[in-house]
């Protein structure tokens, strides 16, 4: 069958079979043509006129394609739909070639490659992981391929799965690969991040492949990774995987960061949704998330910087005050930190364009960008002095003012250049010699021709002669039909069109010899010298990278004291205890959206003794949620390093933070609103510990009434108790039955969001207090919210005959002496009876038998003997 085709669709077949798995991007000429399969898809998503190529069959070949000076554009459109594109170029120059000229892919771009400027975000990172599974345990690797970040982790102990899930969370990376034992993730990493997922094949991941790797492309990789090695395995992988896509050995890949998942506070992917860190909830978008608040950064290397400090926050003491110095510092210094600002906004993406020119797809308006980018850092580095912190001294020190370089792309690159690199016009005068000789004999060449249009009109009396060009037949002397009587003898006939005739002499053929040949010296000199400049920055790429860090760092800490300072942040003191303390907090989101009215604050005390457990009841619409959220919020905050709303504050670091607020369907996997709830909060107590912060609202609404309580109930004694977690918790609640729980448990402590009647009517105050709340005003609510007056009238009615039969009381009373409320106790495998047959299995859970001496074990059986004769 083959052999039917035309040598170029054979040539386009022997190369597509390489790349089944793509949209082949076929060179020819100034188009990227597709064909076959390729181009009825892409026709399609594209939204292009699909036709077709004579190939050899009786059919022609499905056809469509692109111009190559715009194809980005709809590259990006393709991978952000999920397909990938292998972009196959002409190899050698179509003239100089002897039949089809050579061609080959020269990268593979996927969601995690793309390096088009224009389609990235620019305070967004976007990267891709790896996950290798082997048994329990898995390695993550995850690189942004457009800054060279490259960081790696190994899960080996607790609920490895979770885990993987929630790093997938933090950096919701785009794309995935995974081998075959982690396949089965795919669909919870597509819910989670809405990556791409790809399985590759396991020999990816084998441990010879990934260190000889790791040790080509990082100096600082040891030869003993025995420690390391499931993480190591996830990095190898990557790494050739990014071969395999991108043909060129990612120089600004070079530093591999070893992390421990424990580093950094763990959030879950309810949790940074439901507190809305980068996007809302509903809308997914920047505007009215904490984010959106809190960027004021002039880069987007900040920008990125910035977010990724909010996504993970520290869990180190000193690396958090660390930060919180230098914002203070920047924060003192309004007018250093105005001109810092000021010169930081000229700064270009660096990190980024630096990537490009690594991957051999940056241009010359990228290199100027870069050069620009260079040209504040004297000023910068100068202004850094006046600031006396030690950790803004420690960037300033580390940041390179690449003066060299800027010397050098000065003196070369036009302010103006073309888009393209290859048809010169992007050298300026004065750098080489040999371009201004043969750029001179270009322009003379061609000024000489212009004025032989003059000299012929005056020789030959023909006044509408025309000298003109055209690719094919090159230089032509043009008459009209009705003055070919008045051409000379030594025009030679060269093209007879309707109008006119076009002719040549042997003086113009000599002439447009010489300034073609100049002209093509001169495009393959300019792109030679390109090509010199731009190796020149790639071999700076690691001081480019250095100092790009610095630059973003400075902006993110400049943004943070510029938000502190605007909105009247305070410093908290972050330390290893346990106490939260704030006063007069505030939501930083809803302060910023509050425009007539101002917000409320309130002040928080928790710790994990006597304050572990605040049990918050109060009316819809009062503000519980609001005072939930800003709580989580402001420690989120503090650790990032950043100030907080608030007056005062005092952090005991937390390290993990998990959220139950809302109320969600999951249909697609079967589950009720419900299911859905009992889930997240099994999932909280499985993961939590004592040092964790928990954000509970309204545990046990979504079944009946007792079943409800009973659970809401049981999960308080559980939390509260230091036997089991005992960790800092606020709970909002409409069950007011809870409130007993005060009286009864050590660590609880009740408040209330207060609210006054005003008639019929009620007064949010917003304002919490010490205490619990007497009523729901749930049909003042109502009637707030439009419900008909006929409703609301009959409520009224139905309420009174409910209090009269007292109905609640007789089905719901508690006594101080009587035992707690029984309910659906299995979800939580926990309730007060049953205390000491729990905290006997916790025992035997955490014994490590193989280890203990005989005397050990006799005096634990004993011990738990006991404990069981109690039960």
């Amino acid at each position: 069958m083959e052999s039917k085709l035309t040598p170029m669709m054979v040539q386009y077949k022997q190369i597509k079979e390489k790349y089944k798995d793509c949209i082949l991007f076929f060179r020819l000429g100034d188009f990227y043509e597709m064909f076959f399969d390729d181009a009825i898809v892409a026709s399609k998503e594209l939204e292009i006129t699909l036709t077709g190529r004579n190939c050899g069959f009786e059919e022609r070949a499905p056809m469509c394609g692109v111009p190559f000076h715009s194809a980005d554009s709809y590259i990006a459109r393709l991978v952000e739909k999920g397909y990938k594109v292998a972009i196959c170029e002409q190899t050698e120059d179509p003239k100089k070639a002897v039949g089809i000229v050579d061609r080959d892919v020269i990268r593979v771009i996927t969601p995690g490659t793309i390096t088009d400027l224009n389609v990235l975000e620019d305070k967004t990172n976007r990267y891709m992981m790896a996950i290798y599974k082997q048994g329990a345990c898995y390695g993550l690797c995850t690189v942004d391929t457009g800054t060279g970040e490259c960081y790696s982790t190994q899960i080996v102990l607790g609920a490895t799965k979770d885990k993987v899930i929630n790093e997938a969370a933090r950096f919701m990376p785009v794309e995935v690969i995974v081998n075959s034992e982690a396949e089965f993730l795919k669909d919870q990493l597509q819910k989670v991040s809405g990556s791409y997922v790809y399985k590759v094949e396991d020999s990816l991941f084998s441990r010879e492949n990934a260190i000889t790797r790791l040790k080509e492309q990082f100096k600082n990789v040891s030869d003993d990774l025995s420690s390391y090695h499931i993480g190591a395995n996830a990095a190898g992988a990557l790494l050739l995987y990014l071969d395999r896509l991108q043909k060129v050995f990612p120089k600004h890949i070079d530093q591999l960061n070893l992390y421990e998942y424990e580093g950094f506070m763990g959030m879950d992917v309810v949790a940074r949704r439901n507190l809305e860190l980068t996007e809302t909830l509903l809308e997914r978008k920047k505007t009215g998330s904490l984010l959106w608040v809190i960027d004021r950064t002039v880069t987007a290397m900040g920008g990125r910087m910035l977010r990724s400090w909010l996504e993970q926050p520290l869990t180190d003491v000193l690396s958090i005050t660390e930060r919180q110095n230098a914002v203070q510092c920047f924060k003192d210094n309004f007018i250093r930190r105005a001109e810092i600002r000021e010169l930081l906004s000229g700064v270009y993406d660096m990190e980024r364009i630096t990537s490009k020119a690594v991957l051999g797809s940056v241009n010359c308006r990228d290199l100027l960008s870069v050069k620009n980018s260079f040209g504040p850092l004297p000023a910068i580095a100068e202004t850094m002095k006046d600031f006396d912190d030690p950790f803004l001294q420690s960037i300033r020190s580390r940041i390179d003012t690449l003066e060299d370089l800027y010397d050098l792309l000065d003196r070369s690159i036009n302010e103006q250049p073309p888009v393209t690199i290859t048809e010169g016009g992007i050298i300026k005068d004065g750098y080489l010699e040999k371009v201004d000789k043969l750029r001179d004999a270009s322009s003379n060449g061609k000024k000489w021709i212009a004025d032989l249009q003059e000299q012929e009109r005056e020789k030959t009396g023909i006044k509408n002669l025309k000298i003109g060009y055209n690719k094919v037949f090159g230089y032509y002397i043009e008459v009209s039909k009705s003055n070919i009587k008045f051409v000379p003898d030594r025009y030679i006939r060269k093209q007879t069109l309707v109008n006119c005739e076009r002719y040549i002499t042997q003086e113009l053929k000599e002439m447009e010899e010489e300034v073609t040949g100049a002209e093509e010296h001169l495009k393959e000199l300019e792109y030679e010298l390109f090509q010199e400049i731009r190796q020149k920055v790639v071999d700076a790429v690691k001081r480019i990278k250095e100092t790009s860090k610095m630059l973003a760092m400075l902006d993110a800490l400049a943004s943070l004291a510029e938000t502190a300072d605007r909105e009247n942040y305070c410093k908290p003191e972050v330390y290893e205890g346990d106490e939260i303390i704030i006063k007069d907090g505030r939501h930083p989101v809803v302060e910023k959206t509050m425009k007539d009215t101002p917000f409320v604050p309130n002040d928080t005390l928790l710790d994990t003794g006597e304050n572990r457990l605040n049990i918050i009841t109060g009316p819809n619409m009062a503000g519980k949620s609001t005072y939930l959220r800003q709580v989580a919020i402001t420690v989120i905050l503090a650790q990032m390093g950043s100030f907080i709303p608030a007056s005062y504050g005092k952090i005991g670091i937390v390290d993990k933070i998990f959220t139950r607020v809302g109320a969600s369907d999951n249909l697609g996997m079967g589950q009720s609103t419900f299911m859905v709830e009992m889930v997240e909060m099994a999932n909280i107590i499985k993961n939590a510990t004592p040092k964790s912060l928990l954000i509970l609202d309204e545990v046990g609404r979504g079944t009946s009434t007792f079943d409800g309580l009973s659970i809401a109930w049981a999960v308080v004694e559980y939390i509260n108790d230091k036997e089991f977690l005992g960790c800092r918790t606020l709970f909002a609640t409409h069950y007011h039955e809870l409130t007993d729980l005060e009286d009864r448990n050590e660590g609880i402590k009740n408040y209330r969001v207060t609210a006054r009647e005003q008639g019929d009517d009620i007064v949010f105050l917003r304002k919490i207090e010490r205490g619990g709340a007497d009523e729901s005003y749930g049909i003042q609510v109502a009637r707030l919210a439009g419900i008909p007056h006929l409703v609301i009238s009959r409520a009224k009615e139905i309420l009174a005959e409910l209090e009269n039969a007292n109905m609640y009381k007789k089905r719901l009373r508690t006594k101080k002496d009587s035992k707690p409320i029984e309910g659906q106790m299995d979800i939580l495998a926990y309730n007060n009876r049953s205390r000491n047959t729990e905290l006997i299995l916790k025992k035997l859970r955490e014994t490590d038998v193989q280890n203990m001496t005989p005397l050990e074990a006799l005096n634990l059986l004993f011990e738990l003997s006991t404990s069981a004769k109690q039960t």
